[in-house]
């Protein structure tokens, strides 16, 4: 039935995975990981130590909330309490999940002038984020109980947004200057969207009242809009995580589509000309830098759903409405205009097309070599995304990374401040070749009371430059 499919994508989702959007970063920032550091910033692939690189796959899932904490992973299930622990009463924000499958990809650096390189990728995302959400409206979208308790709430500009798309990118990047100890390069990604299905529910006001043992609520003030392309939850994820749906996603039919981009720029100067790293040679190597500036903003674009299978409800005003008529008589949306108007609401139903924004990003990144091959990395992200229109978007981070850095093995320790959940979260990075795993938030393993979880993994065959005479790895 409508609200029982409405609230089942976040059941679903809560029992899918966890994920909060992670970009690899004990290792993406490294000297040796290219494929992966793109998605930083497309100016990273000029002049790489990488002549050629296959990607055969790699997943990213993880979690992040302000809604309350997880105990350790080593004691869900047992009876040690419960896995979650809801925490405050102030509305939050959560991504539960956010999932980057990265498909085949190739990526060629030429060793020109230029320093030329291209890159063809290919990606599965999806997000599930609720932002500035009251828990209380929160506990009566997501459980099939009524609520047991007297409760108000007066809520306004909410936002949850469910959302699975596919990426076709072709990447470019050069170097612009090559001033003796100084280098700039410059990178852009270039993707074609495809739509699979979205959800999103969104609203500017909306203040509830319900009595305990009576299945009347009463919602007045109220200004919401719902828009989906798939009423079922099930579309939502299913059709781009299992394997017909990812080949369709990418080359059959979309449901929306549209264009996003990427753009960077990178500034590396170089230290010292060699004199206490080692020989000159290394100077003229990409791990040779001694500092390395970056800038770069992702994920600009968006994708539109076309009126025909793609539908908005609007709903204004006030009156009374029951649980079981809402989950037993509402099964479409004409049913459910005509249901909520003889409430007392106003209603605005059709068949229109529909905008859903990339989480768009300002990322800013300083990589300092310490001495030979151990570095240390910040980088923080900032959203650039509209948090009222229909889309996703990411929390604003702090991430300082040391790393070991060598052509084989690359070892890093993130440890990032979130804006989110307002707490530090430590994960690791490390990759043999091009083999590679890690985490951003790994202290549900070994601690209680923690907001999230994640990890990576995945395969690429690098073909590594050969180094000059002189030169050493």
């Amino acid at each position: 039935m409508y609200i029982k499919r409405i609230s089942s994508i976040a059941l679903m989702c809560l029992t899918f995975g966890s994920t909060y959007a992670q970009r690899y970063m004990g290792l993406a920032t490294g000297s040796y990981d290219a494929i992966n550091a793109l998605y930083l910033n497309p100016a990273s692939i000029s002049g790489c130590n990488e002549k050629i690189v296959v990607n055969l796959f790699s997943l990213n899932v993880a979690l992040d909330n302000s809604l309350g904490t997880f105990s350790k992973l080593s004691n869900i299930g047992s009876s040690n309490g419960d896995a979650f622990k809801f925490s405050g009463d102030q509305p939050f924000s959560m991504v539960v999940p956010a999932l980057d499958l990265r498909l085949p990809a190739i990526m060629i650096s030429l060793n020109d002038k230029l320093k030329q390189s291209f890159a063809l990728n290919f990606r599965i995302r999806g997000m599930n984020q609720f932002n500035h959400f009251d828990p209380t409206l929160y506990r009566t979208v997501t459980s099939s109980d009524h609520v047991d308790q007297d409760y108000h709430f007066t809520t306004n500009n909410f936002n949850w947004t469910a959302h699975v798309w596919s990426e076709i990118g072709l990447s470019y990047a050069l170097q612009v200057l090559d001033n003796g100890p100084h280098k700039i390069k410059a990178g852009i990604t270039l993707r074609y969207l495809g739509g699979v299905d979205y959800l999103s529910l969104k609203g500017k006001n909306l203040d509830v009242t319900y009595k305990q043992g009576n299945d009347t609520f009463y919602a007045q003030h109220s200004d919401l809009e719902f828009a989906s392309n798939a009423i079922s939850a099930d579309n939502a994820f299913k059709n781009g995580v299992d394997a017909s749906g990812i080949f369709s996603s990418l080359f059959g039919a979309k449901a929306g589509s549209g264009f996003g981009m990427d753009l960077g720029v990178t500034y590396t100067y170089n230290i010292g000309s060699g004199d206490d790293i080692g020989p000159p040679q290394l100077m003229q190597k990409p791990e040779g830098h001694r500092l390395t500036a970056s800038v770069a903003i992702t994920d600009i674009g968006s994708i539109k759903y076309k009126e025909g299978k793609n539908f908005v409800v609007n709903v204004s005003g006030d009156g009374h409405l029951t649980g079981k008529e809402l989950s037993d008589k509402v099964s479409n949306y004409t049913e459910f205009k005509n249901y909520i108007a003889s409430k007392g609401f106003q209603a605005d139903t059709g068949s229109k097309a529909t905008k859903v924004y990339m989480p768009t990003s300002l990322i800013i990144g300083a990589d300092y070599q310490i001495w030979k091959k151990f570095y240390v990395n910040a980088t923080y992200i900032a959203n650039l995304a509209n948090r009222q229109n229909v889309g996703n978007s990411y929390y604003n981070q702090l991430t300082i990374t040391p790393r070991f850095d060598y052509k084989l093995i690359t070892m890093g320790l993130p440890i990032t401040y979130s804006s989110l959940a307002k707490d530090i979260k430590v994960g690791i990075g490390f990759r043999i070749s091009g083999f590679f795993f890690g985490s951003d938030d790994m202290l549900a393993l070994i601690n209680d009371n923690q907001h999230g979880f994640g990890f990576f993994f995945g395969f690429y065959v690098p073909i590594f430059r050969k180094a000059s005479k002189g030169d050493y790895y």
